[in-house]
């Protein structure tokens, strides 16, 4: 066991059932002026091997750090956090599709990290609070899991910088990450493409431009055929299982530079070409909710083909 500022956390990582969570999570918690029973929840887990990938300790100090270099943007964490979580954990999809590994990061080693970086802020009638659904939630919501996702399917082969770019907007890792399409890699270099173009372009709200082509992108899903307009290489498994394997020996990621991920193949740039005026047509073409202009009345409909997220949903 290890301690951080005052709070008791295991050597190695493992498994917590979504009815633990359930189960402790108190409102206290979540609003973080009650720790959670450290030790029911951890009788109540599953431990895992204790290879080098699964240690406790290097998760915990990139948490550490990313609170204390981020005081005041809190936001801006998900962007340096996302690769780095990423490069440390070095999961394959199917160990990252077990909730249960999220709920133990939120609940046992890390719950003062959600709270510090969830917690919505106080109203008149209640204190701010972090979400359950950031201690125990879907893919796209969970305070950890969103970010590896993140970092996962915008990456390309070991270059992380795309990811960095998905994270300056929370509606990308709000809506996007929602959207099934981004599993086609050329898809989702393409979509941060025109992101990126909006992002240099200046545009007011780039949320609200990001929501819509999520919508678009989507709704045309329907009919247009992605991977067939834009075919994608089949990832290198081998080189994916090597990266995974190298981590019994490689050393923590670096602070001040991203980590390189996994090289198992990058996108083809031909193949994102292919979609880039596709999806800025379609963006120009897709209505496009304001949601600033929306306070105090009544809401405008959204998009067809993705639910969108509220505007007022802690990001």
């Amino acid at each position: 066991m290890n301690r951080t500022h005052g709070h008791v956390h295991p050597d190695v990582l493992g498994l917590l059932p979504d009815a633990a969570v359930a189960k402790h999570l108190s409102r206290a918690a979540q609003e973080g002026r009650e720790r959670l029973p450290q030790v029911a929840l951890l009788r109540a887990a599953e431990s895992m091997d204790d290879a080098a990938r699964r240690r406790v300790a290097p998760v915990r100090d990139l948490l550490d750090h990313a609170m204390r270099r981020f005081p005041d943007k809190r936001t801006a964490a998900d962007g340096w956090l996302a690769p780095r979580l990423h490069a440390t954990l070095r999961l394959t999809r199917a160990e990252a599709a077990d909730g249960r590994l999220w709920n133990f990061l939120a609940m046992i080693v890390a719950p003062d990290y959600v709270v510090w970086r969830h917690k919505g802020a106080p109203t008149d009638r209640a204190d701010g609070i972090a979400g359950a659904a950031r201690f125990c939630g879907a893919h796209y919501t969970q305070a950890f899991s969103r970010l590896w996702w993140a970092a996962e399917l915008f990456r390309n082969g070991a270059d992380y910088r795309p990811v960095e770019s998905a994270c300056r907007v929370q509606d990308v890792l709000q809506t996007v990450l929602r959207l099934d399409v981004i599993d086609h890699r050329p898809t989702a270099q393409a979509m941060l493409g025109v992101i990126e173009r909006q992002l240099a372009a200046g545009v007011p709200r780039p949320g609200d431009r990001v929501n819509a082509l999520a919508s678009a992108v989507n709704a045309a899903a329907s009919t247009l055929v992605y991977d067939v307009l834009a075919p994608d290489r089949e990832p290198d498994l081998e080189a994916l299982s090597e990266w995974i394997e190298e981590a019994q020996h490689s050393p923590a990621v670096p602070l001040d530079r991203l980590p390189e991920g996994p090289d198992d193949g990058a996108v083809s740039r031909h193949s994102v070409e292919a979609l880039l005026p596709m999806f800025e047509k379609l963006l120009a073409e897709a209505p496009v909710r304001d949601r600033g202009a929306q306070q105090g009345g009544a809401p405008k409909a959204a998009p067809i083909g993705v639910s969108l997220v509220k505007a007022s949903d802690p990001a």
